[in-house]
């Protein structure tokens, strides 16, 4: 997950996101983006979707990194 939440990050950074911008866009709580850019939480099929359309991407985007 600590994986995956650092792949996350550098998604939203590139598009120079702020967490609370993408929360936004994604309707997910701040709190949880967080959770999730820290591998604290595994998200749910559709908290990865609506994060996905946040970013702007399609959903197989988020998983597009090497461990």
């Amino acid at each position: 997950m600590a994986t995956f939440g650092k792949h996350l990050k550098s998604l939203r950074e590139e598009q120079s996101l702020s967490q609370e911008e993408l929360a936004n866009r994604a309707d997910v709580s701040l709190p949880q983006i967080t959770r999730i850019e820290r591998g604290v939480v595994n998200p749910t099929l559709c908290t990865l979707k609506a994060i996905s359309k946040g970013l702007g991407i399609k959903i197989i985007g988020l998983f597009d990194f090497e461990n």
